[in-house]
């Protein structure tokens, strides 16, 4: 009786240092972000090679229930809960739906995501990230995008235990967007696909924090696309 209630002790406080990223500006959770697998258990992605990577979907397929309104240029804040409690980099990524299809029922396979927003550690006295016990990031929706339907999609690579393959944990989800009041110049040049952007072994992915300390560090996935 008590190895079990110690379990359960132990996995209570395993889940509240993990993270979920549910809902964006003023939505309530996941009414506009697509449930993940981990909405109950908090848990992370490991594997770089499975769909889960993409948007890491509890019932793929189903769509969030609501698609959120957003103006070309504008900041979006995504939120995290309780908050992103792990060291490591954030990166956004925006995918533009196609003729036929919704934001809803899109599932985002191939090589269609752009990268939008990528930060890095300072290195002063070791590493340190900037959306570390953040509550929410927020990030520009490109003013060039085509009006539309989008998945913007929220990743935090969490690198405490990234020493080894398989180490560094994934959280994420995908916010269905639409965009009204861009150019309509938008023209990414460094698509990827989920799975498929990354290997458990980039250097991005497949890191020592810890010692020795790093003097750099070159993010997971391709360059950030601008207008």
């Amino acid at each position: 009786m008590k190895f079990s209630l110690a379990l359960t002790v132990l996995a209570s406080a395993f889940a509240k240092a993990h993270y979920t990223f549910p809902s964006v500006a003023n939505t309530a959770d996941w009414q506009v972000v697509r449930t993940t697998t981990n909405y109950q258990s908090n848990g992370p992605v490991t594997d770089v090679s499975s769909d889960q990577i993409r948007c890491y979907e509890r019932n793929p397929g189903t769509g969030a229930p609501s698609t959120y309104n957003v103006t070309a240029g504008s900041q979006l804040a995504y939120h995290a809960k309780s908050s992103i409690s792990h060291p490591g980099p954030m990166a956004f990524y925006i995918a533009q739906v196609p003729s036929g299809k919704t934001a809803a029922n899109w599932d985002a396979s191939g090589a269609v995501w752009s990268k939008i927003y990528q930060d890095g550690p300072s290195f002063n006295g070791g590493l340190t990230w900037p959306t570390m016990n953040a509550q929410s990031v927020s990030v520009t929706i490109p003013r060039c995008l085509q009006n539309g339907e989008y998945l913007l999609r929220a990743e935090h690579i969490a690198l405490h235990s990234a020493g080894s393959v398989g180490g560094a944990q994934f959280y994420l989800s995908c916010a269905q967007l639409s965009v009204t009041g861009g150019s309509g110049s938008w023209s990414p040049k460094n698509k990827v696909s989920f799975p498929g952007a990354y290997k458990a072994t980039d250097p991005g992915i497949l890191i020592n924090i810890y010692y020795p300390v790093p003097t750099s560090y070159t993010p997971a996935g391709p360059a950030v696309d601008t207008c």
